[in-house]
């Protein structure tokens, strides 16, 4: 096994083995096999102009399983986080979860993460290491409502 793939933009290594990041690009998928990933979930939209065509195929070559949970950055909602862990919940990891920028990423783990119990002050660090979209003026008012409104 090789070690993490660090230059992926924005990526991550959380405590529970899940990593996370922004865009992947066409050689991603082996060095995503080569530290383990066996699970894959994207939550940015096909039509961005930075993502990755076929990337289900270019997984699927490396043995990763894929899903894609498509999440508009103007309308997050609650949803498409119960759906994120539905999707990690139903796939044998490791997971390996990004987006373009890892930020629909890490505003998700942070809802998940106070939903599992995690201090807030720890949740919230957790997600500053990337973005605060309730500092970040440029982020759609969707972001904060759905980061200020606890996930059941």
């Amino acid at each position: 096994m090789t070690g993490d793939p660090a230059d992926i933009r924005n990526w991550q290594r959380r405590s529970d083995g899940i990593t996370t990041s922004g865009k992947l690009e066409a050689h991603d998928p082996a060095r995503l096999a080569a530290i383990g990933v066996r699970h894959v979930v994207n939550l940015a939209l096909d039509e961005h102009p930075e993502a990755l065509a076929g990337e289900g195929a270019l997984l699927a070559a490396h043995g990763i399983a894929y899903t894609h949970i498509p999440v508009p950055f103007d309308a997050p909602t609650h949803e498409h986080v119960a759906a994120l862990a539905e999707a990690l919940a139903a796939h044998p990891g490791p997971h390996h979860v990004h987006c373009i920028m890892n930020f629909r990423v890490t505003a998700f783990f942070y809802l998940l993460d106070l939903a599992a119990g995690l201090p807030e002050d720890e949740a919230s660090a957790r997600m500053a290491m990337v973005w605060n979209p309730l500092e970040d003026e440029r982020v759609p008012d969707a972001w904060r409502a759905l980061v200020k409104s606890p996930f059941p």
